[in-house]
This record gives C-alpha cells, structure tokens and sequence, in this order.
C-alpha cells in the first residue's frame, strides 16, 4: 500500500465536489430556516473514501464511495466526476469506513487498490447540461489482505427508479479540513424531490461540503447495519449543487436505463460501448412538462407509418391532434402535428386505433359528442384534415358507448375487432370491422351495475396468446386483465393491482408495441398531474418495468 499511495504526494486544497464546491465561506447565502443539520456519525463498513496521486491516505479524502451488490463483490458506486478523477491516477485505494490519522494496515475494514473504473462517456465532469443526469461510476476494486471487498464490508442494493419523491438517508465523507478536521462521515434522513428540468434528485440539509461526491442516497435504510437500496449518488448538475455552490443544496442523478446498462456492464466487467450524443436521457422520453400533459386527453396506440411498431396519437383538450412516432426502442422521434387546436376535435369522446381498411398502416376510430362515428384511415399518411368514413350517423344509442378499443379478438390476424362499454355496463365485441361496417355483433356482458365502474380500457397481447386480452381499471383503483377475450365471452380475470388511492390517478390509458417485440404489450398512463409512465413487456398477471415518459413537476 506504500506503492499504492505515494507518501511523498502533496494534499491538495480542500473542495465539496472535486473542482466545484469550496469549503462554504462567509459570503454564501445562509440556508432557509428549518433546513436540516447532518449527524456526524461513525459510518458504515460499505460506505468509504478514496484516495490516490496527489490525494495520499491522511489527507482530505477524495469523494465517496458505497459497496454494491454484484456477483463479483468488487464494485463500489460513486460519482461519474469522481470516475474522472480516478481514471487519470496511477495509484488509487478505496477505504471502506475510513478512519483519520490511522494508516493503511490500521483501516478497520482495509483497504482495496482500484483496479477499473466505468463510466459513460458522455457525461463531461461538473456539467451544467444534460449529460449532468449521467454523473455516475463504478470503481472495480481488487481483494485486500481479508478477500473480496464485499464479502468484507458487505453491500447496498444499486436500484433503478422512475419517480422523484423519496424518503433517503444521504451520506457522505465532507473532506474540508476545517469544518471537518477528523473526516467523519455524516449522514442526513431527507425527502427528495425534482431539480426542474433534469433527471435528477434534489435534498436539501447542511454540511454536504468537500468529499461528499458519490455519497449513496439510500432508500429503506437500516441505521444499525447501514443496508438498504441505493436510488442515487450525491452528483449531477454542476458536480451535484446548485450555481451558489451552497452546501445546503445537494442532487443526484435518477437510475433510470443509463444507469442501469452502466450498472449491468460493471457488473460483468466490461466497458460501456460508446452512444449517440446524449439528448436527455437514454429512457423513453416525450417532450413537454407534466403541467402541458395534464391536457393529454385521449391517447391512441397503433402501426400509424408502416413501421413494425407502434406510435402514439394523442388529442388534447384545445383540440389539436398529435402523433408521436415510436422509435420502437422505447422511445419517440420529434413530435408531429395532425391538427392545430380547433374546436371540431374538442368533441372527441373516445379513440381507438386499428387496421380497419385493410392496407397494413392503422386508422384512428373516433366516436363524437354527438354519437356519430368516424373512421380515418391510414393516418401515417392521409393525415386527419379530412372528412373520413362515417360508420354511425349522429344518434343517441352510441352517445352511451363510454370506451371504445381495437384488437383482435376472433379469427383475423389483423386488428379489426372492436370492444366496447356502454353507459349502462353492457359490453360489446364487434368482429371484422371495416369501413362503413361493425362486422359481426358479440354481447360478452349484459347490462349490470358492475360493469358501469370501468372508467377505462384498453386492449393489448399481455398473455402472449393469439387472442388479445382487455385490461380494465375500475373506479376504485382495481386493475384487472381479462386473459383471452374472444367472441364467446371475457376471458379469465387476472388482478394486477388491488383497489387503491394511486390507480384511481390514471386518467388516459393506451397499449402499443413501442419497444419492438413483435407484441402490442406496452402500457402507457397519464396520469392526473401529468405524469406519464410506461410499463414495457407488461405480462398477463403484473405490470412490466416502469419507465418515465413525463416527468412530474417536482
């Protein structure tokens, strides 16, 4: 360890973030009242510091570092600034619950040489861009003298998420000498919440100075054993702290898909290959605020282009019609105006979209205030400025068809089948629907009181089967997949969630293919506050992973 920290190497001055956070002077801004004070307290076995050229072992501890769970037990988690750092050394140590004035053979857990770091190329340190959201890096260690840095220290839980709102312990190893002479850690319990604009969190507490870069925040957190889920590292915009450099003001980056591949191809020891330009995130993303998307009033999924995937159709309460192409990765190309707002499509009470006309591209059915219905076929390409086919003059009887939603149901392999839930609870399948015709008419429920609570539903391939299956959600919350649906009657019902308060907040629903599969198994919500989450590869019986389409407004 002598070779591996040159004795004879300078301390360097004392910084929060390496080159962004200086030790807080008297002409900062104080913190608001009620901001909460850190506890410095002895730490834990997984949670330590680094040092390396330049920043030798009793000096100012360089960033922070946690221990996280991978089969290989050689991984710590830290900030993608301090990856930087530790790329362009030559001798680095990562010390797990470090303790001042001790050497390297005193360290209570030891210390292990850094072996390989792992970072994305894209993030440039201390950015105030988007490439911000990428400030993370995993530092593989190599055993010390006692084995395998996990089997020694044990390991948080690395855990991607989608949502901005979180109870966390934060904690980190302030390395300003004055404020903190002895380089105790400390540790702050915070609720999170949204840096406007980025993927990342934001907390707010006093002391997060110099060496806090990289610091777990962790979620469902033991103080006695210091486990729990690691949700992010203290880091992101300018090094992890706003332009004042307050040192009550601290972010990190969400684990969302980057993370994750990041996470995945430290794990196996292998570099992350290089990405197109970073534009925001990796995840799926759609433009506009979740105050803008909380006009989403009525989204529609479907093969619009010829594509082999699906895009997305939404009208909006002013009545303009967008169309959003599915990159079929999970993602969406730049947005495309159908209609300009307009007062006709306010009257639009419910959508579907399908292959009705038979040409291989979908078509959106579009059923009005005044029970008439519309079919607009190959929208991809003839666009919405015109009349369409009228399949139902305007009348009284479908005024009551609440939902409406295509699939298929029967013997056709395209999407000509319509489901649809009248006022009064009855449900109706329509098979081989075409232009100017319902096909064939199936009653799969009569008229019932229980049925008359499905607020919404959608169709998709969730069971894998050839026919398609209905998902409902009930007023109180419930989610239910009806597996198999066809012309002889619902089919088994599969519970995904039980009532609760959050589903009650799922105002528009849609099911498409958007990560190219082959299955039209990704279900998208919009929620009441606008935000917007899709479940890719959604199964029969649950919800598949959770991604954020719109982010909610912190």
């Amino acid at each position: 360890m002598d070779d591996a920290v040159p004795a004879d190497a300078a301390p360097a001055p004392a910084t929060a973030r390496p080159g962004i956070r200086a030790q807080r002077d008297a002409d900062h801004r104080p913190p608001p009242s009620g901001t909460p004070e850190p506890e410095h307290f002895e730490g834990h076995p997984m949670i330590g510091t680094f040092f390396f050229d330049g920043k030798p072992l009793g000096g100012n501890t360089y960033c922070t570092g946690s221990v996280v769970h991978t089969a290989a037990k050689d991984i710590v988690l830290t900030a993608g600034h301090c990856g930087i750092g530790l790329s362009g050394a030559t001798h680095r140590i990562f010390v797990p619950q470090y303790r001042s004035g001790k050497s390297a053979a005193q360290q209570p857990f030891g210390v292990y040489p850094v072996v390989q770091v792992y970072r994305d190329s894209r993030y440039t340190a201390n950015t105030k861009t988007a490439a911000s959201d990428l400030d993370l890096s995993f530092a593989q260690v190599d055993a010390g003298s006692r084995g395998k840095v996990e089997d020694v220290t044990g390991a948080l839980t690395f855990t991607a998420t989608s949502s901005y709102h979180h109870k966390v312990t934060v904690i980190g190893y302030p390395g300003s000498g004055s404020v903190n002479a002895e380089h105790v850690p400390v540790r702050c319990p915070v609720t999170t919440s949204q840096l406007p604009g980025f993927r990342q969190l934001r907390m707010t507490c006093k002391g997060f100075y110099g060496g806090v870069s990289g610091g777990p925040w962790i979620e469902d957190y033991n103080s006695t054993t210091g486990t729990g889920k690691v949700i992010g590292n203290t880091g992101g915009y300018n090094g992890g702290g706003n332009d004042a450099n307050d040192d009550w003001v601290t972010y990190a980056p969400v684990y969302g898909k980057d993370a994750q591949d990041l996470f995945d191809h430290a794990a196996a020891h292998q570099q992350l290959g290089r990405k197109p330009p970073y534009q925001g995130s990796g995840d799926p993303w759609l433009p506009g605020s979740a105050g803008t998307w909380k006009n989403a009033r009525l989204m529609a999924s479907g093969d619009f282009r010829q594509t082999g995937h699906s895009d997305m159709i939404v009208v909006w309460t002013d009545g303009e019609v967008t169309l959003y192409p599915g990159n079929g990765h999970g993602g969406y190309d730049p947005e495309r105006q159908l209609l300009a707002p307009n007062s006709t499509w306010k009257d639009a009470k419910t959508i579907t979209a399908g292959d009705f006309t038979g040409s291989n591209q979908f078509d959106l059915l579009v059923r009005w205030a005044d029970g008439e219905v519309t079919l607009y076929g190959d929208v991809g390409s003839q666009g919405l400025n015109r009349a369409g086919t009228q399949m139902i003059k305007p009348n009284d009887t479908w005024k009551n068809a609440i939902q409406i939603s295509a699939g298929r149901f029967a013997a056709s392999p395209y999407v000509t089948d319509l489901i649809v839930r009248w006022a009064d609870g009855e449900l109706t399948l329509y098979t081989n629907v075409s232009a100017g015709t319902f096909g064939q008419e199936h009653k799969l429920k009569d008229p019932n009181s229980t049925w008359k609570d499905a607020t919404l539903l959608t169709s998709g391939e969730f069971s894998g089967n050839q026919k398609w299956d209905i998902m409902v959600r009930w007023t109180d919350g419930e989610l239910d997949n009806y597996v198999g649906t066809t012309t002889s009657g619902l089919g088994t019902e599969q519970r995904i969630q039980n009532p609760n308060g959050l589903w009650t907040h799922d105002d528009a629903m849609t099911t498409g293919d958007f990560t190219g599969n082959g299955r039209t198994d990704d279900l998208v919500i919009r929620w009441s506050d606008g935000e917007t989450t899709m479940y890719t590869d959604t199964p029969a019986s649950r919800l598949g992973a959770g991604h954020m389409l719109v982010a909610p407004t912190s």
